[in-house]
């Protein structure tokens, strides 16, 4: 190759970076496109400074000019955003790749390391930026506000969760002595009189035990009635449009403030969708059926999206079938599997709850009320 073609081609290549991270070390994996053997590396994880200094080295050993672009990409852990938005402001185009989306071999027993890995990765982003969308799934990365305003009702599901597990273990220890007594206002006092199976009181490393859990059980309580508080100040007052998407929702009978705050902050508040499958595809709710010559088989919805709107549009699906029984989705379940037993009617609310959601989408999308359901009346 001459002097000129040399020069032309270390202008216009691409130098192509793939972060295998763990949390001690980050594995980097450097190729130009070309049939030679990626270069590896490694640094110490989170280390921003080396790894420029890494990507400097490889323009050089690759014959790379300096103003090379470059493109890179890592799977999606619990690194999570941060680093995407670091390699954007220093002017590296990055992908964060869905790690379940990415093809392993079938084989029963496979080699796997964070090399082969990294190498991997590297030769899937040149596939992908030569043309081949399909070889794994981007994520859609949202912006800081977007990702900040989640943790409200995250934490309030933690919260919830957390108030559930220290009731059971208030009950449970409560039930070794034959005491059968629920957490509630009165619960020290009634405590305090509770007697086991032969009439003697409640040992004293049980009470200390229970009446400590007891006091973590309120001082939840008391986070999540803040935090609700707070939830209710911000849809009362509050003009952001992921607010009013809110609004919208909650007017639709059967549609509260939990279920309508989740939707909009972990749907519909930052994605924009082209179609229905697209909507019912990120909630984990569409079909896998199995083909193979003569053999087919139906395995059930995907549960590859978002894991907490797939939970509460089954339980909206269930809502809806109470108060918006005259809605054309309604009568539709009734129609098919009103008449099924126990199984067949939690198939149904699947099928419902995806239908579901695609009328959401198109009723916060273009104000197109799900056919046959009422609105709440305001006064």
């Amino acid at each position: 190759m001459d002097a000129s073609r040399e020069q032309e081609y270390s202008t216009i290549a691409t130098l192509y970076v793939a972060l295998e991270l763990s949390q001690k070390a980050w594995k980097l994996a450097f190729s130009t496109g070309t049939v030679q053997a990626p270069r590896q590396r490694e640094i110490p994880a989170g280390n921003i400074v080396a790894l420029e200094q890494e990507v400097g080295r490889a323009k050089v050993k690759l014959g790379l000019a300096q103003e090379a672009p470059v493109k890179s990409c890592y799977e999606a852990g619990l690194d999570g955003f941060w680093i995407h938005r670091c390699l954007l402001a220093h002017g590296v185009e990055n992908l964060v790749v869905e790690s379940s989306s990415i093809e392993v071999s079938r084989r029963a027993k496979h080699t796997k390391t964070d090399r082969l890995d990294a190498q991997k990765l590297v030769q899937m982003l040149i596939r992908y930026a030569h043309g081949e969308p399909h070889v794994w799934h981007a994520v859609h990365v949202p912006s800081v506000e977007e990702e900040d305003a989640r943790h409200l009702h995250r934490e309030l599901l933690t919260l919830k969760h957390d108030r559930t597990r220290s009731r059971n273990r208030i009950t449970g220890v409560l039930t070794t002595h034959g005491v059968r007594q629920q957490p509630h206002t009165r619960f020290l006092a009634e405590l305090a009189t509770a007697r086991q199976w032969d009439g003697q009181p409640l040992p004293p490393g049980v009470v200390k035990r229970v009446t400590g859990e007891y006091a973590h059980l309120k001082f939840i309580d008391a986070q999540i009635k803040a935090l609700e508080a707070e939830r209710q100040e911000l849809l009362a007052t509050s003009t952001e449009p992921a607010i009013v998407q809110m609004r919208q929702l909650m007017l639709l009978r059967g549609v509260g403030v939990n279920g309508a705050w989740l939707l909009v902050q972990e749907f519909f508040g930052w994605r924009k969708f082209k179609n229905r499958r697209e909507v019912g595809a990120l909630a984990g709710l569409t079909p896998t059926p199995y083909q193979s010559g003569d053999s087919y088989r139906e395995q059930g919805i995907s549960k590859a999206g978002n894991r907490p709107v797939r939970g509460m549009m089954i339980e909206l699906a269930w809502c809806w079938l109470r108060y918006q029984p005259e809605s054309e989705l309604a009568q539709w379940f009734n129609r098919r599997y009103g008449e099924g037993g126990k199984r067949a009617r939690k198939i149904g609310i699947v099928a419902l709850a995806r239908r579901l959601l695609v009328a959401f989408w198109r009723y916060l999308e273009s104000g197109e009320i799900p056919a046959g359901a009422q609105l709440k009346v305001t006064v």
